[in-house]
């Protein structure tokens, strides 16, 4: 595929995931912005956009130096999520890839770069309400993932200067069609699943394409004023709902039943505290049906206050949670 010259050229790492493509498809709309992608894979979908994409590792340095060569900008989307798996397999993509990326934007002199973080980076285990960006990172993690990107976090800003310029966002349990995340394993899990704790939790969640307009916005914004540069952002909705409503409302677009069976938090702390050892004794790759990092998310509260994002971004969720479901239970409907 041709590349455009005499454009912005945009590197998106993970084009081919969830929220990386994305961010691509609404890149696609300007005809001024030449767009690349790189993944581990090559992506039909993106051909079909006319993307043109660069396969490749981000453990690997050479490779990522490679892919960022004539870039004006980088989205470093892509990132190993997950609740389980050995502590290197994250660290080494998720911070040693980063750091990757970025040390490839200082040698060649690219000066803008936008971060996408989790707000897992400071949950401690406990409920945080309405908290803002403000919060530290916590004394210890709850997840391997959660580490890793608070380490990849940390560099990103320890790097930032006169010349390389970075925003990053924390965008909360992104959904919508396309996920290949959250929906697909709240329906495979639809027989399984028990409702942790009372069920009164409030979560904030972020509609995919909301996700990808902010990441936009940030960019725009960085460019316009250097200032935010070292800025880190909540993205949500704005509306925090209760968790298992939510799952609710997912399984009811795929046309299944709403989880009806409960446990008391201390009951399913015991059994995931159990399935770990068991896990870790047997030394067993595949993941735990239950986890106490997933324990507590599933039983605490964790929404987040966005009027930075709005303030400084200009932020505000164009689609609706409403609009999201109708979206995603025609996005099933229409893959089944």
């Amino acid at each position: 595929m041709p590349v455009k010259t005499n454009t912005k050229q945009i590197l998106v790492t993970g084009g081919g995931g969830f929220l990386g493509g994305a961010i691509i498809r609404q890149l696609n709309q300007n005809d001024q912005l030449s767009i690349h992608s790189f993944s581990r894979q090559h992506y039909p979908e993106l051909e079909k956009l006319g993307i043109h994409q660069i396969q490749g590792d981000l453990r690997d340095r050479t490779a990522v130096k490679s892919a960022c060569g004539g870039k004006d900008l980088v989205f470093h989307v892509a990132a190993k999520p997950g609740v389980w798996g050995p502590y290197q397999d994250f660290y080494n993509t998720n911070f040693k890839g980063t750091q990757h990326v970025v040390d490839a934007c200082l040698e060649l002199g690219i000066s803008q770069l936008i971060y996408t973080s989790s707000p897992s980076v400071i949950f401690n285990g406990k409920d945080m309400e309405g908290v803002d960006e403000s919060v530290p990172y916590p004394n210890s993690f709850r997840s391997h993932y959660a580490q890793t990107k608070a380490l990849a976090e940390r560099y990103v800003l320890k790097s930032l200067n006169d010349h390389l310029h970075a925003i990053i966002l924390r965008p909360h349990l992104i959904w919508g069609p396309r996920d290949n995340h959250l929906v697909p394993r709240i329906i495979s899990r639809a027989n399984k699943l028990v409702q942790v704790g009372n069920g009164h939790n409030m979560v904030d969640t972020t509609y995919i394409d909301n996700a990808a307009w902010a990441h936009i916005l940030a960019a725009d914004c960085l460019s316009q004023n250097p200032e935010l540069s070292g800025k880190v952002y909540f993205i949500s909705q704005g509306e925090p709902v209760r968790l298992w409503q939510m799952m609710n409302d997912i399984l009811n677009a795929a046309g299944l039943d709403p989880v009806r069976r409960k446990i008391p938090l201390w009951g399913a702390w015991a059994i995931g505290a159990s399935m770990e050892l068991v896990f870790k004794t047997l030394r067993l790759k595949s993941e735990p049906l239950m986890t106490r990092f997933v324990v507590e998310e599933l039983a605490t509260a964790h929404w987040f206050d966005i009027s930075a994002a709005k303030k400084d971004l200009g932020y505000h969720p164009r689609i609706s949670m409403q609009q999201g479901l109708d979206r995603l239970r025609t996005w099933l409907n229409c893959s089944q």
